[in-house]
């Protein structure tokens, strides 16, 4: 590839107009150089690294279109210029795609280009490989979220996640990552908030002190902070939760990680929870708790399907609609995962 915008023989895109637009003259520079980089592994070596086997001039025009619109939309979700994208960016605009109305051979082919990006970013950056909890295929075929914990299993999550937590011991040094030496309520609260209001790993990270209201037992998470930036949300607690909550509020005014930030959570190096902690957690909980996740996709995103599932069932679409925070019921109604037999029991029950 030339100096050029785009590479004149194969007319690959290296930086779209759109996105030009959104960036300011060092920024054009560094995403050029990082886009031209991508673009041109992809050629070279995206099929198969191994044997530096590349994908066809047509499939990297294809890919490089898709790659540039994720980019311009993690720059306008976060509000300024990013580069490279996160697993919590892959996974937001990914279910965002997969609840929308296009077509599901789109929703395949956005699947496969994240795919692709992700395995460029473990291959030339050393990053984790991104995890989707989805089926879609480039060709069509498509399939509701893929798992979601039973009624049993959230129970037994949220017992678990009581246990994992010990009591505080500020400055204690751990290599575990998973440490629980730092607080006694963080684990709990991350868990149980989760598992009502359905927090999708970017929430999680970006969990404010100000969203939570534990005399009305609710999160109000305000527009600018949602996932999507739809609006502001008031999402249900339980009063266990809200308990929970209000002990962890209490010692997070003495932990000294707290001192300069609103940061709801923090991880023992003080950084933000995203997608990855957050599925070693799970992992971890299921470990303890004794739920067999080896062949299934356990990710985050398992605990927000299992809200929408049940919510729905015990419910309506409307009460889901509001605690998943989705803007119109066609989203919803991916949620609506009741099992085979309880359907079969309810109509038993009608005769």
């Amino acid at each position: 590839m030339d100096g050029d915008e785009t590479e004149p023989n194969r007319n690959i895109i290296i930086v779209s107009e759109p996105n030009r637009e959104l960036l300011t003259e060092k920024e054009h520079v560094d995403y050029y150089e990082y886009r031209k980089s991508l673009l041109t592994w992809l050629l070279k070596f995206g099929k198969n690294p191994q044997r530096a086997s590349g994908y066809s001039p047509y499939s990297v025009y294809s890919t490089g279109y898709r790659t540039a619109a994720f980019d311009r939309w993690v720059w306008q979700q976060d509000g300024h210029y990013v580069a490279p994208p996160t697993q919590e960016h892959a996974s937001a605009f990914m279910e965002e795609t997969a609840y929308s109305d296009v077509s599901d051979s789109t929703k395949g082919k956005q699947l496969e280009m994240l795919r692709r990006y992700s395995k460029w970013l473990q291959e030339q950056h050393g990053a984790d490989k991104w995890e989707f909890p989805w089926t879609f295929t480039s060709g069509g075929g498509n399939n509701a979220p893929r798992d979601f914990l039973s009624l049993d299993e959230r129970r037994k999550i949220r017992q678990a996640a009581l246990a994992m937590d010990g009591n505080p011991a500020y400055g204690v040094e751990d290599t575990d990552a998973l440490a629980v030496t730092d607080c006694s309520w963080k684990f709990t609260s991350i868990v149980w908030t989760s598992l009502d209001a359905a927090l999708r790993p970017v929430e999680v990270g970006r969990a404010k002190v100000g969203w939570v209201d534990t005399e009305n037992g609710v999160l109000r998470i305000p527009r600018e902070e949602s996932s999507k930036n739809e609006g502001n949300w008031t999402v249900s607690l339980t009063d266990r939760t809200t308990t929970a909550l209000s002990r962890w509020l209490e010692e997070r005014a003495e932990h000294p990680h707290y001192e300069d930030t609103d940061q709801l959570w923090l991880t023992r190096h003080r950084n933000k929870y995203g997608a990855n902690e957050l599925r070693r957690l799970l992992h971890k909980l299921c470990d303890d708790a004794e739920i067999d996740h080896t062949h299934r996709q356990m990710s985050w995103y398992t605990i927000r399907h299992s809200v929408g599932t049940y919510m729905t069932k015990e419910r309506d679409l409307a009460a889901t609609k509001a605690q998943l925070r989705h803007r119109n019921a066609k989203t919803t109604m991916k949620y609506d995962q009741v099992p085979v037999e309880d359907r079969r029991d309810a109509l038993n029950r009608m005769g």
